[in-house]
């Protein structure tokens, strides 16, 4: 490496710093267009203060883990896109800021015409730095059943750019060098908030919009706008129940359930709530140019528990019972329905160990390992216990659950149904189409599975070094 190029390097701002910045704009700008929006940060601040002072074992473990560092500026976001392209090039965007699309979401099964990625940082390090996320939805063109209006929309989607000029230019250079320095990071952040940004015109006519919005609300929200305003940012709570009932006291209007698994002692994977869908003024615009006022709802607040990240043993036996859930309370009538699937839902849930012990024994979640003060006056003193079961059982090691950093697609159906308002279908005939996504993409998505392995493998490898044990711990 030249000189100069290291001299460059040397100026370039690291991703992770980048992403941390975006995320604290788009809450900032986010917070300014819906304002409910910091009042729903404002209870789930208040809320997580409450849990970590009646609970001094969990803060213990977040402190640990390094989780209660990055609490108050966890969110995720997510956004709707309309196009090949428009994917493609949102994932070099991201990439500008570290994230990369981690796993694939077929939504189209739940009667939601999208498939999706999640975008976010892979490696641990990167995730304690800033856990930003976005959601990112592709609209299924050919899930329209109405022919001409399929077409209509592919060709207005086809004319709209959402991205700045500038903001492709930093994208390449960024591509082309390798990094972006101070000033250009910071222009950066300027130039790709505006692909997020609400805009209050619409692109159609009043009646083009009533005509995609009976095809499905979300495909009038990602055809007849500029660009894909962020629907939703989402803070992290520690106890999800407590802001559901807190919500209507302050005067925001919450969806009927939780979505995800029920309330637990060891919370698994991710539970999720929302308030309603805003009513907003827009003014769509007729093809003689004039302007009539309208209203459009898709943005909302969102907000979610984060709990253990499970194997595929333990995905195989959640699905089982969430599927068992919604099989028992199927009959229900639509009065009875939100209560029986929540009592369901207890009731097949009770067989899934809710201890960390036995969710680690039985291979049904994913751990962080670390060497314990007491593991180290134990190396000191050479009196070392054996193989990891004995580490564990001495104290010399100790483990705690990693955190889910994914999503679930049963449940981002289910916020997103609530919030289109929109229960016209159970599903479309298409299934999931990983390989044309992928396409679209430009590139393939990481198995999330594979990341948390690898977060485990490092970990245990870091306490066979510290302990010089090499190999004791396996993988």
């Amino acid at each position: 490496m030249s000189v100069q190029a290291a001299a460059n390097r040397e100026a370039w701002v690291h991703p992770d710093e980048i992403r941390a910045q975006f995320s604290r704009a788009m809450s900032a700008m986010y917070q300014a267009e819906v304002p409910l929006y910091g009042e729903l940060l404002e209870l789930v601040g208040e809320v997580n203060r409450q849990a970590l002072a009646q609970d001094g074992e969990l803060a213990e473990r977040l402190r640990l883990t390094g989780e209660i560092q990055r609490l108050d500026m966890e969110r995720h976001g997510a956004i709707r896109l309309g196009s090949a392209t428009e994917l493609a090039t949102m994932r070099r965007l991201f990439a500008v800021l570290g994230m990369s699309p981690v796993g694939y979401y077929d939504l189209s099964c739940a009667g939601v015409p999208v498939h999706a990625t999640a975008f976010r940082a892979i490696h641990e390090g990167s995730l304690q730095h800033c856990p930003f996320r976005v959601f990112t939805s592709l609209l299924r063109l050919e899930l329209i059943e109405d022919a001409p209006l399929r077409e209509l929309a592919s060709d207005i989607l086809g004319r709209r750019s959402i991205f700045t000029a500038r903001a492709l230019e930093l994208i390449e250079r960024f591509e082309q060098a390798g990094g972006l320095d101070r000033g250009e990071a910071g222009e950066f952040i300027e130039q790709a908030l505006e692909t997020f940004r609400w805009h209050r015109e619409a692109t159609v006519g009043a009646a083009l919009y009533r005509q995609l919005s009976a095809q499905h609300r979300l495909i009038a929200d990602v055809v007849a706008f500029k660009g894909p305003h962020i629907n939703h940012l989402t803070p992290r709570s520690l106890d999800i129940d407590a802001v559901q009932a807190g919500m209507p006291r302050r005067g925001i209007d919450p969806k009927a359930i939780v979505e995800g698994p029920p309330a637990r002692r060891c919370p698994i994977l991710l539970r999720q709530t929302s308030f309603k869908a805003l009513h907003e003024q827009v003014l769509f615009v007729e093809d003689n140019g004039e302007r009539a006022l309208g209203s459009h709802s898709a943005r909302f607040g969102e907000i979610e528990q984060r709990g253990a990240a499970l194997t595929a043993k333990g995905r195989a036996l959640y699905d089982r019972l969430l599927d068992g859930a919604r099989q028992a309370s199927a009959g229900a009538s639509p009065e009875q329905a939100n209560a029986a699937y929540r009592q369901a839902l207890v009731a097949q849930f009770g067989e899934f160990p809710d201890d960390y012990a036995s969710l680690r024994r039985q291979g049904l979640a994913y751990f962080r390992y670390f060497v314990s003060p007491a593991g180290l006056t134990a190396k000191a003193r050479g009196e070392l216990a054996g193989d990891l079961e004995t580490l564990l059982a001495a104290g010399h090691v100790c483990c705690e659950p990693l955190v889910y950093e994914d999503f679930l697609p049963v449940s981002a159906a289910g916020i997103f149904q609530s919030n289109l308002g929109d229960a016209a279908r159970d599903s479309y005939a298409h299934s999931a189409n990983q390989d044309a996504f992928e396409r679209d993409l430009g590139a393939p998505v990481y198995d999330e599975l594979a990341l948390y392995a690898d977060t485990q493998r490092r970990s245990l490898a870091q306490c066979a070094e510290q302990l010089g044990r090499p190999g004791l711990l396996g993988d």
